[in-house]
């Protein structure tokens, strides 16, 4: 039975494995996702989970906190979560969904919430049976070709 637990710098090789499962076909930034991977460890606001399966990292599920004004409070966002394909099926990402509800609730969010690709209908599936409902979309925008040069925002207390 995998216990859960919160990632060490110890785990990026594994979780970067289980990153590679969850992205296929995507070139990962190795360099860059650890500067990732460190920021969110020493950070009050995200937390990383792993499912420890006798001492291998079997599966892996970010959480980050953020204050919004809809909930009047805080709302968490389960960024990643993905599971060793050789341990699916076997309670190891309910456990980590459900860990991930109990440090969002005990700290006082109203709401989580996860975003999913088009093309996942079993992890759909999968998360409709844990309580999730399909009640949005998300629309993205890439900013790594967007200068921030000269922009035109006023701020009170710096001017």
């Amino acid at each position: 039975m995998s216990k859960i637990r919160f990632c060490t710098e110890e785990d990026f090789d594994a979780v970067l494995i289980l990153l590679g499962e969850l992205w296929p076909g995507r070139q990962l930034d190795v360099a860059a996702l650890r500067g990732v991977f460190h920021r969110a460890l020493v950070s009050e606001t995200q937390f990383y989970l792993c499912a420890d399966d006798e001492g291998a990292v079997a599966g892996f599920c970010s959480l980050t906190l953020k204050n919004n004004l809809w909930q009047a409070g805080y709302l968490a966002h389960i960024g990643e979560l993905v599971v060793d394909v050789r341990r699916r099926q076997k309670g190891i990402g309910r456990a980590l969904l459900a860990a991930a509800i109990e440090l969002a609730a005990g700290r006082d969010c109203a709401r989580i919430e996860l975003d999913s690709a088009f093309h996942r209908e079993g992890a759909h599936r999968f998360y409709e049976s844990q309580g999730f409902e399909n009640r949005a979309y998300l629309f993205s925008k890439s900013l790594r070709d967007v200068s921030p040069a000269g922009s035109q925002l006023f701020h009170p207390c710096k001017n």
